[in-house]
């Protein structure tokens, strides 16, 4: 079973509704006693990266989640969370994020190169693949739905997984052990992104739940 991080900042609906198009049980928590019963998590996120960390902090849900990939379960962070995996971030001033991968989160250039883009990067982006990853499994380069302003420009190049081109690389999917982010929402996404949330619910079900 899948536990849904619920923090306060989460798109809750269209992850559990992805979930069960998939036939994924899961549950929604913000308690790390349940949570903790889980055999894999989703941190979800839509907001800013401060206000998310002060509301992961109040509710202790930094310091679970650290003990949580500790114990070698996965854990996916979409859109807002997979960047709350990072270091920090420079979204409204230079804030701490979990520190569970190693990198940092930047506005997205408006131009760059004489090239201008809109900035939130908005709508279907390809996938380009990195390397391979059990979360790609089954998977072809196939278009994704993105929606933010922010993406992660500093990063360790082997925790690349796979990226899209909006002026700049964007790290789309990234992931280093069990610890797994989306830039962009798999559950908006089609069948690429049900196929995503699949492959991990698969790496999941190869985790034991410390009950």
């Amino acid at each position: 079973m899948i536990g849904i991080v619920d923090y306060g900042m989460g798109n809750l609906f269209s992850v559990s509704k992805a979930l069960e198009r998939i036939n994924i049980p899961y549950i929604i928590s913000d308690s790390p006693e349940e949570l903790g019963k889980m055999k894999g998590l989703i941190l979800p996120g839509v907001g800013a990266f401060k206000d998310a960390m002060v509301l992961l902090k109040e509710k202790k849900l930094d310091q679970f989640l650290h003990t949580y990939v500790d114990s070698g379960r996965p854990l996916l962070g979409i859109c807002l969370g997979m960047q709350l995996l990072f270091q920090e971030s420079e979204e409204n001033g230079l804030h701490q994020g979990l520190g569970l991968l190693k990198g940092r989160v930047t506005r997205i250039p408006a131009e760059l190169n004489g090239e201008s883009v809109k900035v939130p990067h908005m709508g279907w982006n390809k996938l380009t693949f990195n390397q391979h990853s059990p979360v790609l499994h089954d998977i072809e380069e196939g278009f994704v739905y993105f929606v933010h302003s922010y993406y992660v420009s500093e990063m360790k190049e082997q925790d690349l997984i796979a990226s899209s081109t909006y002026n700049v690389t964007i790290p789309a999917v990234v992931g280093e052990g069990k610890v797994f982010g989306m830039q962009f929402h798999p559950e908006k996404s089609s069948k690429v992104g049900m196929q995503l949330l699949t492959n991990f619910a698969n790496a999941m079900e190869q985790s034991e739940a410390i009950l």
